[in-house]
């Protein structure tokens, strides 16, 4: 197996031992956890703990070695501990049979566990359904368990064969009212929106259950649990239901890098412990995030983990994962104030070996189980093999999130004047990627859209955007904005090294970051919410920017080969290239046009099918998209100032 990355990456050649005495310590990993199970078999903890109906009655089950005593408390048991509903151990293992009689739907509950020298109200690992409480402000687990059984019509449903076009997303935050919006809205309002726009995939962020709204769903508690911030189990379903019936896949965020420190609603101190799901002591906490940081060697912390990754394709039909703080699993350091710039960052100690084997399990696990899935990885070490098949060596991911990309417009745009742009290093930096791997690439994310950062289009309008986004207005900061925020994002799709990637509303600048309700806002919604009333207004620019950007998605939807015909002139700001018989040919200078400007392409006839400086998506209308085009080895064309332009060969 390792020889094939190798043979791909001549460069890991001299780390050939390592590499190969870390593969097979992943491969012994694995079969010490696994214990002579399948992967699939062994994901299928969530069918054995938690609470289940059955047809004599219910049963719970619980992991809590450190527990001297667990007790079911309830609406059912007036909140009391009551000897009816204590459970009776067995090993490490605790199990609660009721009849029938005993718990209906709707009921909440928490487990009363007690250990030496404590007590404390805990919910269950394996919690379905949790809800908060108004007044108080705590979470209990319900019981969901509906009379009636989810109708599912998506069973036709394929994933889309071309590359993924990712629209993340937040539900809450989803609508335009100052409100948490939901499921039912998001289907109803969002999705048809998402088809529009040319979108194939959609990524939701913060669906398992999270105690703190503001922390974007990245500071998780319940783990099996849809957050019902939203609505009910069943209104998610029917929105990935939709979804499937819209020809759009659903991936979502699994947050398997750390776990929020909180007992009442977490994971930490479950039985008691420091060290039930987590590494105890220091390495236990993740300082950084304020979180708790999982020990993937133990048997029984990959059993939930990978149990986790499976329940939310068997029971909700998801297509994928992106693995929020891969960077973060992967290294003892957390990956922090680390550069990466060298092979040897990859093989000095750092690496965290159990890490690396549970991800090569959860990329099996879900990939067996459901062979269109996707999984993306948030990595910015660019670790050599993580987006690889476990079959050439790698850890089996099918994709990882080009991280740099971003940070390299932020520091173009904040640290060079446009005459400035280095060309030749914007396609280099944009197009690199690992020879084994595949890439999504994107402009900004919702890292870039909080608070405390800007937005592509804050950054090049700043304060003009709020005054100057008339359609009729000519603000000269604004003119260079659009322009240039259609030219970015037209640069990083059409370059993309496996699929292309969007946070919701961005596509049509919205104006404003995003600040949760907290303390220091007054708990206002004012900033967690979208205005879509802005691209739907043909008045102003922003429906033509979101124009753009559906004609952009319906252009490199198909592209997966690879560029050809590179063409830079420095001096003039230009820059072309060649993808899939598509031209793509910018002038980014900020002052000059050119007329017959001669750009490399192959011999035949061409005809425009996108400019940016077309009138409906904010340009001057300078260029006339009937005018006839034949290249003999090289294309005569009219390039306005910070114009993009894409021709298609005909014959």
């Amino acid at each position: 197996m390792v020889k094939k990355i190798v043979q791909v990456d001549p460069w890991l050649e001299p780390y050939a031992d390592k590499l190969k005495a870390r593969s097979w310590h992943v491969l012994e990993n694995s079969r010490r956890i696994l214990s002579g199970k399948s992967v699939e078999e062994f994901a299928l903890g969530y069918l054995y703990f938690g609470l289940h109906e059955t047809p004599e009655g219910w049963i719970l089950r619980e992991w809590a070695p450190n527990a001297s005593r667990i007790v079911l408390v309830g609406d059912f048991s007036d909140w009391q501990d009551e000897d009816g509903y204590e459970f009776e151990r067995s090993g490490n293992e605790w199990a609660l049979e009721l009849p029938k009689r005993c718990l209906q739907h709707g009921d909440n509950y928490k487990l009363h566990v007690y250990w030496d020298g404590g007590d404390g109200y805990r919910l269950p690992a394996y919690t379905t359904h949790a809800v908060q409480d108004d007044e108080t402000k705590d979470f209990t687990a319900q019981i969901w368990a509906p009379s009636h059984e989810f109708a599912w019509t998506d069973k036709g449903f394929k994933a889309p064969s071309d590359p993924p076009l990712i629209y993340e997303a937040h539900i809450g935050m989803s609508s335009e009212e100052e409100t948490v919006a939901s499921y039912s809205y998001f289907a109803a309002h969002v999705l048809p929106r998402i088809k529009k726009a040319g979108y194939n995939t959609v990524q939701l962020m913060a669906i398992a259950e999270h105690p703190y709204y503001g922390s974007f769903g990245y500071h998780v508690s319940n783990y099996f649990a849809p957050s019902s911030r939203f609505g009910t189990p069943d209104e998610f379903k029917t929105l990935i239901n939709t979804a499937h019936n819209m020809g759009l896949r659903v991936i979502m965020d699994i947050v398997h890098s750390h776990a929020v420190r909180n007992e009442a609603e977490g994971l930490s101190r479950l039985d008691g412990s420091e060290n039930q799901y987590f590494h105890a002591g220091e390495r236990g906490h993740h300082a950084q995030w304020d979180s708790r940081t999982f020990d993937y060697g133990k048997p029984e912390v990959a059993h939930f983990l990978l149990s986790n990754c499976r329940y939310w394709i068997d029971e909700f039909h998801i297509d994928g994962y992106r693995f929020d703080g891969v960077t973060s699993m992967l290294y003892h350091s957390h990956g922090l104030e680390r550069s990466f710039s060298s092979y040897d960052d990859y093989f000095d100690g750092d690496v965290e070996l159990d890490a690396l084997t549970y991800l090569t399990l959860a990329n099996a696990v879900v990939h067996s189980i459901k062979p269109s899935a996707l999984t993306v990885a948030e990595d910015m070490s660019a670790m050599p093999g993580l987006a690889a098949s476990t079959d050439a060596g790698g850890v089996g991911f099918d994709y990882r999130l080009s991280m740099g990309v971003p940070d390299l417009w932020i520091k173009t745009l904040k640290h060079k004047k446009d005459e400035e742009w280095d060309l030749a290093n914007l396609l280099h930096e944009l197009t690199a990627h690992r020879p084994e791997e595949k890439v999504i690439s994107y402009v900004e994310s919702h890292d870039q859209a909080l608070v405390g950062d800007k937005t592509l289009i804050f950054r090049l309008a700043d304060k003009d955007m709020y005054e100057h986004m008339a359609a009729t207005d000519d603000n000269v900061h604004i003119e260079r904005a659009v322009s240039l925020h259609k030219m970015i994002r037209l640069l990083v799709a059409s370059t993309h090294g496996g699929g292309y990637l969007n946070f919701i509303g961005n596509e049509f600048g919205h104006p404003e970051w995003i600040d949760f309700p907290r303390e220091n806002n007054a708990w206002s919604y004012l900033y967690a919410r979208r205005q879509w009333s802005l691209v739907d207004d043909k008045k102003l620019k922003y429906s033509m920017l979101g124009a753009f950007d559906k004609a952009m998605t319906g252009l490199v939807r198909k592209l997966e080969g690879e560029i050809e015909y590179r063409y830079i002139h420095q001096e003039d700001h230009v820059l072309s290239y060649v993808r899939d018989g598509l031209l793509f040919a910018y002038n980014f200078s900020p002052v000059e046009s050119y007329t017959d400007y001669g750009v490399p392409t192959p011999s035949g006839a061409y005809e425009m099918i996108l400019t940016s400086d077309d009138r409906k998506f904010g340009g001057h209308g300078r260029i006339d998209p009937s005018a006839p085009y034949v290249s003999d080895g090289q294309l005569k064309l009219y390039l306005p100032t910070r114009t993009a332009l894409v021709l298609r060969i005909t014959q």
